[in-house]
C-alpha cells in the first residue's frame, strides 16, 4: 500500500533539479524577452494567475518594482472571462503564470491583453497547452510531470522562472548571482528539519507572516496548510496583521513567521514579539531558528528556501491529521476556472 503523501514528497525532492533544467534550458529564450523589455520598458507589468501560481506573481510584484521601479499588479482574470471588458493595456507587460494553461479564466486575460497590444508571456509547465498559443513569449517551467495535486517542484519551478527573467532584464548583479546559486540554495534548504512544526498539529487555526518577498512564501505556505491539511491557515503581511487581525493571536491562534535578509528582517521579528505578548505561539524560520533554513544568503532566494524546506513537514502535518496530500478532498489538480 503506497503511504500517504508519497508521491509528493518524491516531486518535492526534485526541485533542485528542475531548476537546474530551467535556467539552462530557457538561457536564450529569456535572454531574448529580457533585451527587448531592456531596450523598450514597459509602463506597467500585469500578472494573471490563480491560486500557487499567483503566489509566484507575488514573488514576481516584489523582485520587479524593487529592481526597475514599474509597477507590477495583479489584474483579476474574471473582468476579462466574466465582465468583459476590454483593458488598456497597450505596451504593458502581461504576464500569466499556470501549472496546466488551461484554465478559460486565465487563457481570456491573456488572449484580451495579446489584442489590446500588450507584450504577453507565460509561465507554464505543459509546453503544448492552449495558453501557449495565446502569448508572444513561453518560459517553460521545465519541472516535468506533477501528479499530487498539491504544486511542488512546479512552484519553485515558477519562482525561479520569475527571478531568472527579472534578473535577466534588469542586469542586476545581486540578481543575477542569486539566479546563478538558485539550485544549490534550493537543495541545501531541502536538508532541513522543520519537524518543531509538528507541535502546531492540532491548532485549528493558524497565521503565516511575511513581509516584502517572503509574503510570497507566506502565500503560499497558508495555501498548503488549507489543501493539504485541512488547517485554516491565512498569510499576511507583517504590516497588515497588526490593522485587526493580531487580536486573533493567542494560545488557539499560533503562527509561523518567515525572516529574509534584508530590510524586512526586524520587522518580521517585531511582530513575531507582539504576538508572544499575547500568550500566542510563533515559530520563526530563519537560521537558528525553530523552523531552521541554511546560513544567510540572497534574500531574494529565502522565498525558495521556505518551500522546499516545509515540504516534509506539510507531509508529515498531512499525514498526523489524517491527510493524505497527493489526494486532498474535493480539490483536483487541474481547476478550470471562468
Amino acid at each position: 500500500m503506497t503511504e500517504p503523501g508519497a508521491q509528493f514528497r518524491i516531486e518535492a525532492a526534485q526541485s533542485p533539479d528542475a531548476v537546474v533544467r530551467q535556467l539552462s534550458a530557457n538561457r536564450r529564450i529569456v535572454a531574448a524577452l529580457a533585451a527587448q523589455l531592456a531596450a523598450s520598458p514597459p509602463p506597467l507589468v500585469i500578472t494573471n494567475a490563480r491560486g500557487s501560481s499567483d503566489h509566484a506573481a507575488t514573488y514576481a510584484k516584489y523582485l520587479m518594482e524593487e529592481s526597475t521601479g514599474i509597477p507590477v499588479v495583479s489584474a483579476p482574470p474574471s473582468i476579462s472571462s466574466v465582465y468583459r471588458v476590454p483593458m488598456q493595456v497597450k505596451g504593458a507587460l502581461h504576464i500569466s503564470i499556470s501549472q496546466s494553461g488551461k484554465s478559460p479564466d486565465i487563457l481570456a486575460a491573456a488572449e484580451q491583453a495579446k489584442k489590446a497590444g500588450a507584450i504577453t508571456v507565460a509561465l507554464l509547465n505543459l509546453e503544448d497547452a492552449p495558453l501557449a498559443e495565446l502569448v508572444d513569449h513561453v518560459i517553460p517551467l521545465h519541472a516535468g510531470p506533477e501528479l499530487s495535486v498539491a504544486a511542488s517542484k512546479s512552484c519553485i519551478a515558477a519562482f525561479a522562472a520569475v527571478l531568472d527573467l527579472t534578473a535577466s532584464w534588469t542586469k542586476d548583479a545581486m540578481l543575477e548571482q542569486a539566479r546563478d546559486e538558485a539550485a544549490g540554495a534550493v537543495a541545501a534548504a531541502a536538508a532541513m528539519d522543520w519537524s518543531a512544526g509538528l507541535e502546531l498539529v492540532t491548532a485549528q487555526h493558524l497565521f503565516v507572516i511575511g513581509r516584502g518577498v517572503g509574503l510570497a512564501a507566506a502565500q503560499e505556505l497558508a495555501l498548503k496548510f488549507k489543501e493539504m491539511c485541512t488547517l485554516h491557515a491565512e498569510a499576511f503581511s507583517a504590516a497588515e496583521v497588526l490593522h485587526g487581525p493580531a487580536t486573533l493571536a493567542g494560545p488557539e491562534h499560533p503562527a509561523i513567521a518567515l525572516v529574509q535578509e534584508d530590510e524586512t528582517a526586524e520587522l518580521v521579528r517585531a511582530v513575531a514579539r507582539r504576538l508572544r505578548e499575547q500568550r500566542g505561539e510563533v515559530l520563526i524560520a530563519e537560521p537558528g531558528g525553530a523552523l531552521p533554513l541554511p546560513p544567510p544568503s540572497h534574500a531574494v532566494l529565502r522565498p525558495l528556501q521556505i518551500l522546499q524546506a516545509s515540504y516534509p513537514l506539510l507531509a508529515a502535518f498531512a499525514a498526523r491529521r489524517g491527510r493524505d496530500p497527493d489526494k486532498p478532498p474535493f480539490l483536483r489538480k487541474q481547476t478550470c476556472t471562468l
